[in-house]
This record gives structure tokens, C-alpha cells and sequence, in this order.
């Protein structure tokens, strides 16, 4: 049975959980439920502290995870990503107060408070950089107004909080992160990994992807479908006005609404566009 770590709160949590259920799995509906047995899948789900998911993971415990790639490069697990998800994006950058002249080579000697010792520890190694590491649990664009930081590095969603602190963010990015699917780092595959990184991948190919209906006389039916091909082409029936088709055709998310716009112009009627949860190509 593939065991998986899910995030049990945070900003990843929800949208961790919509995309397994989205693939098939049985998620929880109580939060306070720490496991959940999905026995038609062959697999069990531990829903546990983003920050905990890829040491649970590197050590064995569990095979696979969701955590963010920020979560995974600061832990120092033995654990390797799999595959992007797509969700949670931000960027791990410094920031410090508003309207000083900040660099990066003006870090060394400095105190930066920071969530993430081991990521930020690392990126400092890599760069040759000596600089004073303030570790937080959190609410770190609050150590230099407090005094116990010159700098601090985080993630950054929107910038909104840092900006609120009077800080600024400045440099390249330390880091871009979003949420992934992490495994131990070894050589065997855990079994059943292939069948969720399949369900995954075609919840991902589903989110850039709309289905398509529409129906259109049959002079006009070459225009139409000219304009929206599909993957492997459209599915095309007859109706049972004469002289009339129905067209169903998988199209591009991006365009969908100007596409219909044209399909119209070109004779199609009764259009519509469908949400879809999975798509495998």
C-alpha cells in the first residue's frame, strides 16, 4: 500500500486535497482525522505538518509526499522531487527596509532572519557570503522593526505584509517554489508511484484544457472545425434535425471565449464549454 503525506494546514493543504480527490482518491472530510485508508487505490494518506512531510519521506517513513519545494531544500532530506503541481508558487527573496541602498554583496557581516536556516544557510555557502542567521518560527518582517535583524528572507506570495513592515524586497530570487511531489532518494521506485504520478498529471493537463460542445448545420461544418481541431481531432454526430451536427472537441483553456466567438461567426450554435477534473492525452 502507497503511503502519502498530505499537508494538514497551511496554504498548500486545500489544494492539495482537491487535486487527489480531483485524481480519484478518497480524501478526509473531518480535519481532525490524521489518516485515511483509500483501500479501492491501494493507498493510505497522513496528513501532517507541510514542514514535516519531506523528513518523514527522506528517512522512509512514508513513501511519497506533497510539500512545497522551499519546505524540501531547508529540511536537507534524503528526498528528491517528482514531479511540480502546479499550485502554491511564491519566491523565497530578502527584503529590508524601504528606500536603503541594498545589494547582495552588502549581506556579509549581516544579521537575516529568516524561517528557512537550511535553505537560506546553503544559498549563502553556494555565494560565498558570511552573514549572522536569525532563526524564526514565523512573523519575520517583524525582526528588524523589533531589532533582532538587518535583513530577513522569506517567502513572498503578493509582497502585501512585507510592504506593510516598510520593507522591500531586493536581489534575484533565492528561491521559486511551489507545491511538489517529493520521494525518498534511492534508487527503487516506491510501488504504485507511476499510477499517482498518471492521476496527477492528467488533474495538471485538465486545468489548461476545456471541453467544447456545439452544434452546427452540416454546410458549415468544415469552417468550424478548421477552427477548433481537438487533440486528435473532433467527435462529430449527427442530430436529429436533418442536416444538422453536434461537434465535441477538447480546446485550450487560454482563447476558449474568443474561440467561441469565432466558432459562432463561422455558423455554430448552442456552444458550450465544460470544466473538466482529469484529462489523460
Amino acid at each position: 500500500m502507497l503511503k502519502i503525506a498530505v499537508p494538514n494546514k497551511g496554504s498548500l493543504a486545500e489544494a492539495a486535497t482537491n487535486m487527489l480527490r480531483a485524481a480519484g482518491y478518497r480524501q478526509r472530510t473531518d480535519p481532525k482525522d490524521l489518516t485515511l485508508v483509500d483501500s479501492v487505490h491501494d493507498v493510505e494518506f497522513y496528513y501532517l505538518r507541510p514542514r514535516d512531510i519531506a523528513v518523514y519521506v527522506g528517512e522512509g517513513h512514508l513513501d511519497v509526499g506533497i510539500t512545497g519545494r522551499d519546505m524540501l531544500l531547508d529540511s536537507g532530506a534524503r528526498a528528491t522531487e517528482v514531479m511540480p503541481l502546479g499550485f502554491g508558487g511564491s519566491r523565497f527573496r530578502f527584503a529590508a527596509p524601504a528606500g536603503r541602498s541594498n545589494d547582495i554583496a552588502a549581506l556579509a557581516g549581516k544579521r537575516i532572519a529568516t524561517s528557512y536556516p537550511g535553505l537560506l544557510g546553503r544559498w549563502l555557502g553556494e555565494h560565498g557570503i558570511e552573514a549572522n542567521l536569525v532563526k524564526l518560527d514565523g512573523a519575520v518582517e517583524s525582526a528588524i522593526r523589533l531589532g533582532v535583524a538587518d535583513v530577513v528572507a522569506d517567502v513572498v506570495d503578493t509582497g502585501t505584509t512585507l510592504q506593510r513592515a516598510g520593507l522591500e524586497v531586493f536581489g534575484e530570487p533565492i528561491c521559486a517554489s511551489e507545491a511538489i511531489l517529493i520521494r525518498r532518494d534511492e534508487d527503487t521506485e516506491p510501488e504504485g508511484l507511476a499510477s499517482l504520478r498518471t492521476r496527477l498529471e492528467s488533474v495538471l493537463v485538465a486545468q489548461n484544457y476545456l471541453m467544447m460542445d456545439y452544434n452546427v448545420a452540416e454546410p458549415d461544418l468544415e469552417a468550424t472545425t478548421a477552427l477548433a481541431s481537438g487533440v486528435n481531432g473532433p467527435t462529430v454526430s449527427r442530430l436529429a434535425e436533418p442536416g444538422w451536427m453536434a461537434v465535441r472537441v477538447l480546446v485550450p483553456r487560454r482563447g476558449a471565449h474568443l474561440l467561441m466567438d469565432r466558432l459562432f461567426e463561422a455558423g455554430a450554435r448552442g456552444i458550450i464549454l465544460t470544466e473538466l477534473s482529469a484529462v489523460r492525452l
